[in-house]
């Protein structure tokens, strides 16, 4: 699989997005979201989302331009995105969040009329910067299927928590309801591979292999009923109690000609300086770590990670040696630039 500079793949990123009439500071925000996702290993959030987004702009599915209606009641925001990427949407919201959250401690945000919006990692480095703690979340197209049916009814409803860090990697937990993310088993049929048994059924709710036939069935929930009630958790927060779509009535930008994706997203801010002085929260947080570190290693194993090493380990690997494309993205990639007028990829840049 031919590997690319995180350097050239943003600019190329930027270049298409602006060439669709993105703003540069939102084309900025949307190519970062990307590539932080490849350089962290989480190829199905990465650029091969970029053709798929950039068509929907063109075709009016989603604002290139969206202008945001932030209405402020006490520490909650109510966002209206305007139909913007959610990436843009998700970042500029907790801009004007941040500052609720300083000056309160905490600070709520309901988004309704957004799309897409990538890793909830990404949002929980914006905001650590700022000595917060991030929950995020966000509802999806439908993909779960609920426990005892076999037709999905919820989206794969991802949350992500993210703590600060003094020496070392930030503490993320960023994961899906369900088994695995469906943007892997997206990126699994364009590549033409597999899916694991045990990740999702086909439309008559029997097992499957085949990413394309999981397309058209459902996910399975992670934890089965737990994930199930995880999701419904979720798309309370994110559909029903932010106004957005819920459920069924959440489009997929994948579905051709079809409607507004109308996403929900949700997130909850902690200032720490409210709650204890960083000093003491950078001791209890390293002791809680080492605890973690100190755990005798079981059997073939090479010891205890906490969650976020292995995604900074990604990082800095692919940042020295390159994000493997394949060539099917990389294809994808180049035709859209193409129909832009845009110079595309080239092996080994």
């Amino acid at each position: 699989m031919p590997e690319f500079n995180d350097v050239h793949l943003r600019s190329f990123a930027e270049t298409v997005f602006k060439a669709v009439g993105v703003s540069r500071r939102d084309a900025q925000i949307i190519t970062d979201s990307l590539i932080q996702a490849n350089l962290e290993g989480i190829d199905s959030h990465g650029i091969s989302r970029l053709p798929v987004y950039v068509r929907r702009m063109m075709e009016g599915r989603i604002s290139v331009r969206p202008c945001l209606r932030i209405i402020q009641h006490g520490s909650v925001l109510n966002v209206d995105g305007d139909n913007g990427l959610g990436q843009v949407v998700s970042y500029r919201s907790l801009e004007a969040a941040i500052p609720v959250a300083k000056k309160l401690g905490m600070a709520g945000v309901f988004i309704r009329r957004s799309n897409h919006n990538g890793t909830g990692s990404f949002y929980c480095q914006q905001v650590m910067q700022e000595n917060m703690v991030l929950i995020a979340m966000t509802n999806t197209p439908p993909g779960i299927v609920p426990t005892g049916g076999r037709e999905p009814r919820l989206g794969t409803n991802p949350v992500a928590f993210g703590f600060p860090v003094n020496d070392g990697p930030p503490l993320i937990v960023d994961l899906a309801t369900s088994m695995v993310a469906r943007g892997k088993v997206i990126l699994a049929a364009r590549e033409k591979k597999q899916i694991p048994k045990g990740w999702a059924v086909d439309e008559n709710g029997m097992d499957t292999t085949d990413p394309s036939a999981a397309l058209k069935g459902a996910m399975l929930p992670v934890g089965g009923a737990k994930g199930y009630a995880l999701a419904c958790a979720i798309e309370m927060f994110c559909g029903v109690l932010s106004g957005a779509a819920f459920g069924k009535n959440v489009v997929s930008i994948y579905e051709e000609e079809a409607g507004f994706a109308g996403v929900g997203h949700h997130f909850i801010l902690y200032h720490v300086p409210h709650f204890m002085s960083l000093k003491e929260y950078g001791k209890r947080m390293d002791a809680f770590l080492q605890m973690l570190k100190d755990t005798p290693p079981s059997p073939n194993s090479d010891g205890v990670y906490y969650p976020g090493e292995r995604r900074y380990q990604r990082y800095l690997q692919r940042k020295k040696r390159g994000i493997p494309l394949s060539d099917e993205v990389v294809k994808d990639l180049n035709d859209i630039a193409e129909s832009l007028s845009v110079q595309g990829l080239s092996q080994g840049e």
